[in-house]
């Protein structure tokens, strides 16, 4: 078995990082060269203000007495610029975002793995192409431009990272840091003759990334007085800044001057899907080459934000993210960045109409010269025969366009070549998209053909190994080895076929992974007669209504992924699967509490997604439940040990009780104490910071100490994550495990009651069952039908157990409150970490469950595990069919993320079956000691 488990490990890590291969690789290529605009640009240099996350409304809106949020932006748009909407793109995040701003690409997805700050691909800028850049802000975000920049000309001048501290006083600070630093670098220049001359060239950018506003959001929503009162100090920096460099230049009105943001972010405080307050984002442009406000009478847009921001009559202008990029080279005269997909929005130009018409021929030839780059690579690694070249955008079709534009412009008929260059940029994206996409078939078809070969598998071992439905027939050797050469050569047809086309070595693994796998299920042929022969002599109508059952529950587990109000269904009709089956006839008791706790479980789904509002109170009220479900427990405890024999043993196992309690206790005040210190910003108390990483480790050494005695191990499980789940919950979620584990009790007791309704065993005494006793092989029985409902409802309750309290978009987007009892400095990996744990510990509870389940009906771990593994594989082939890449980009990351979520659920189902086993088995044993007595 363990070869089975690791190649079973094998193919779903193939499965598993094949989407990224197939769907999301990087879409950057490189050996253009640089296209500029031969006309003299309209601005020296470019002043870049990016507020990071603040939203198009909280800027635009008005204040309730109806004055301006940001008093001088609103009297830039209204008097000097132009303004408009960003559309970002999902991930909304920092990274992504001052990718596609400044380099004028969406950035692949690849990036996740990097933790969106280093470089994952090497890529061209704005700042690259400048003279000279200056840059003011983040350690997380400048660093990844000038590290991608040829030379030495792109300057950062970073805080320390340790300054972006949820629970600080004010993050305002982080801007006003910003703020001081350009103002005391200008000052500095006066007596520096180098920088004075660096300064006074042309194309010269000067990035002032503003990190207050995203990190006052965060620990206080966007609706809060810090957000808006960071935005009037943004407006009030912008304003000095501006004024300041006017002066230095002598008002020589060579300064374009760009305010943005990277993302928006949610009323709850998070960003990373695709909600509208995290895709809007504003965006102002004044000064040098850039239009002045142009009064409209009408205009029409699907939202209504004009009228609510009172701008109904000046004309808005939007833009995707990345046309800011081709905006900023056109406004200094640099190259555009090599890989941007930006179309240049000429309403924001201040200049002439040939000017336009030249800049817009430069961005359709930057654009076409990434996709000839793309189109020679993917024909290179094609056979001449098999290769379909993009259509609409042949050799001749791409000179004729190039020829017609040039004409144009010498015609001076500049708005002819200005539609004609947007029509070139829309083919050639379209042809990118084409080239990029061009294996996508090939390489998905290899992927589901090795999925279904597999499943199989699976199937076949299960009905070989662990039921009686098939007889042992002796293998032809002559047939076998003829098998063997067959599919053999089959491979070998595949290799060469790719070694002749030079394709990447992943593509090698995806084709040949199928051959292996349906060479297994070809050799089991006698199991599939034997199968058939069974299948066919029952009922037909008992055949296709249990297949029909099978479906339903699979498409039910697939749609929760969707809509969690699925998973409240499913309970539900679990709350009458004791009346269904006529259990509740031989176990009143026990389905009454069966049927109630399924009721209360599925409360959970309909309530909205963890994090939006912080509900402490709710936290604390899950913190005293636990404490009084274990004085309950403890005083069963106490009647029992009066009878008990072993009293030193017993005296060892209360301590361990205590301490537990103790340590709930101490969760529940940490976690009011914290969330009431950060109110009143008094930052963490360093005591509770220590508590808390204390509990964090010393849990799983206490549950470790307890006794393996079923439901003794089971509620000292529970005990030793409720003390760490406490800490990092929010709101109503910390309810959740009571609730789920309840339901767990309630299911170990039912399936005792299932095992003696359908004759399988005599029914055991479950206080009594030891854990470490329990693996007995030879106790061990065959599989029965009704073990299919068994591993059913484990993939359901694992389902339930993610999403009960949360779905995609709020593990995207997470909540920061969560981990503020363990650290309020901003630290990506920790805090992913710490909310990786605890989406982790509903998933342990369940498992543990499971493992009990296991051992109490006398089934090999193996046998149910097995059957597990075919349902959520049937559902991650479904999700591989669903996976899509056009459509919103929550859309596409919805799906990539379901898929991604059930082939990790697979994989980390095997992990939780052996951190199940090691949790209830193992047992840490105490020094005894001995009494000595005082004379």
């Amino acid at each position: 078995i363990p070869v089975f488990i690791l190649a079973g490990l094998l193919v779903h890590c193939v499965f598993l990082v094949s989407i990224f291969d197939i769907y999301f690789s990087s879409p950057l290529v490189h050996g253009m060269t640089p296209q500029q605009t031969p006309l003299p640009p309209p601005a020296k240099r470019l002043v870049l203000f990016v507020a990071d996350g603040l939203r198009a409304d909280s800027l635009y809106e008005l204040n309730s007495n109806g004055t301006p949020r940001a008093p001088y932006l609103r009297s830039v748009l209204e008097n000097n610029g132009s303004w408009g909407i960003s559309h970002t793109r999902v991930p909304t995040e920092s990274r992504p975002g001052h990718v596609a701003l400044i380099a004028g690409f969406y950035e692949d997805v690849s990036a996740v793995a990097k933790g969106w700050k280093e470089n994952p691909v090497e890529f061209d800028s704005v700042f690259n192409e400048s003279k000279y850049t200056w840059s003011w802000g983040s350690p997380d975000i400048l660093p990844m431009f000038a590290k991608g920049a040829t030379g030495d000309h792109v300057y950062t001048y970073c805080y320390a990272a340790e300054s972006e501290d949820f629970g600080a006083e004010d993050a305002a600070k982080l801007d006003i840091w910003v703020f001081d630093h350009v103002k005391s670098f200008f000052n500095s220049s006066r007596s520096n003759q180098t920088l004075f001359s660096a300064l006074n060239e042309e194309k010269v950018v000067l990035f002032l990334h503003l990190l207050g506003i995203d990190t006052n959001g965060h620990a206080h929503r966007p609706n809060s007085r810090e957000y808006q009162e960071n935005i009037k100090q943004v407006d009030e920096g912008v304003k000095e800044i501006a004024s300041l460099i006017d002066n230095f230049y002598g008002n020589d009105g060579k300064t374009a001057f760009i305010l943005t943001s990277d993302h928006g972010m949610t009323d709850w405080g998070s960003h990373g899907a695709g909600h509208p307050s995290e895709t809007l984002t504003p965006l102002i442009v004044w000064g040098a080459g850039v239009n002045y406000p142009q009064k409209v009478t009408s205009q029409f847009f699907e939202d209504n934000f004009l009228k609510e921001w009172k701008l109904e009559n000046l004309k808005r202008i939007d833009v995707n993210q990345a046309d800011i990029a081709p905006l900023m080279a056109s406004l200094i005269g640099v190259p555009f960045p090599l890989n941007s997909v930006g179309t240049l929005p000429l309403e924001y130009l201040n200049s002439s109409a040939h000017f336009k018409a030249e800049s817009m021929f430069t961005n359709a030839v930057q654009i076409l010269e990434q996709f000839k780059v793309k189109m020679s690579q993917k024909k290179e690694t094609t056979l001449s025969f098999l290769f379909t070249p993009f259509k609409p955008l042949s050799d001749s079709e791409q000179i004729n366009l190039l020829k017609k534009i040039r004409l144009y412009i010498q015609q001076q008929k500049y708005d002819e070549a200005v539609s004609l260059c947007k029509t070139l940029i829309n083919l050639a994206l379209e042809g990118l998209s084409y080239y990029h996409t061009y294996d996508r078939l090939f390489l998905g078809l290899s992927i589901a053909v090795g999925f279904v070969g597999w499943t199989t598998y699976v199937i076949l071992v299960i009905i070989k190994a662990h039921t009686n439905l098939t007889k042992t027939v002796p293998t032809n050797e002559k047939k076998s080895t003829v098998l063997f050469y067959g599919f053999a050569s089959a491979g070998m047809i595949i290799a060469f076929f790719l070694l002749i086309q030079t394709c990447p070595w992943t593509y090698y693994v995806y084709c040949l992974l199928p051959v292996p796998v349906w060479y297994a299920v070809v050799r089991e042929i006698p199991v599939i007669r034997d199968l058939a022969t069974n299948v066919l002599s029952l009922p037909i109508s008992q055949s296709i209504g249990f297949f029909l059952v099978c479906i339903l529950g699979i498409e039910i587990l697939v749609f929760s992924f969707f809509y969690r109000s699925a998973l409240t269904v499913g309970l539900l009709v679990f709350a009458g699967w004791p009346v269904i089956t006529q259990l509740w006839i031989q176990a009143k008791t026990r389905a009454l509490i069966w049927t109630l706790l399924c009721v209360l479980l599925a409360i959970f789904p309909l309530m909205p997604v963890v994090g939006r509002e912080p509900n402490i109170p709710l936290v604390i009220a899950a913190g005293l439940m636990t404490l009084l479900i274990s004085f309950f427990s403890l005083y069963k405890e106490l009647t029992s040990l009066c009878k008990s024999e072993n009293k030193y043993r017993d005296n060892e196992d209360l301590k361990v009780y205590f301490y537990q309690m103790f340590s709930v206790a101490l969760s529940t005040y940490v976690v009011s104490s914290t969330h009431n210190s950060l109110k009143n910003k008094q930052g963490l108390p360093v005591m509770n910071q220590i508590i808390s990483w204390m509990t964090l480790v010393s849990s799983p050494v206490l549950l470790l100490l307890s006794p393996t005695f079923l439901f003794q191990r089971l509620f000292s499980i529970l005990l030793s994550l409720m003390s760490t789940y406490l800490l990092l919950s929010t709101g109503y979620e910390a309810l959740f495990p009571l609730a789920l584990f309840g339901l767990m009790f309630a299911w170990i007791n039912m399936e005792q009651e299932a095992l003696q309704h359908y004759g399988l065993s005599l029914k055991q005494k479950l206080a009594v069952f030891n854990f470490t006793y329990a693996m007995d092989i030879t106790q061990f029985r065959q599989l029965h039908l009704d073990d299919v409902r068994r591993s059913f409802f484990f993939v359901f309750f694992i389902v339930t157990a993610f999403f009960g309290t949360g779905n995609i978009a709020s593990i995207n987007s997470f909540d920061p409150a969560s981990v503020y009892c363990f650290l309020t400095v901003f630290s990506p990996f920790m805090m992913g970490s710490l909310l990786l744990l605890k989406v982790a510990i509903p998933f342990v509870l369940v498992s543990c469950a499971f493992e009990a389940v296991q051992v109490t009906t006398q089934l090999s771990s193996k046998s149910l595990f097995l059957i597990v593994l075919v349902i959520s594989d049937i559902m991650a082939l479904h999700f591989f069919f669903l996976v899509k890449d056009y459509g919103s980009w929550l859309d596409i990351g919805t799906s990539i993320s379901h898929y991604v979520l059930v082939m990790s659920l697979t994989i980390f189902m095997m992990v939780m079956n052996g951190l199940a086993q090691l949790l209830t088995t193992q047992r840490l044993g105490l020094p005894r000691r001995t009494k000595h007595h005082s004379t």
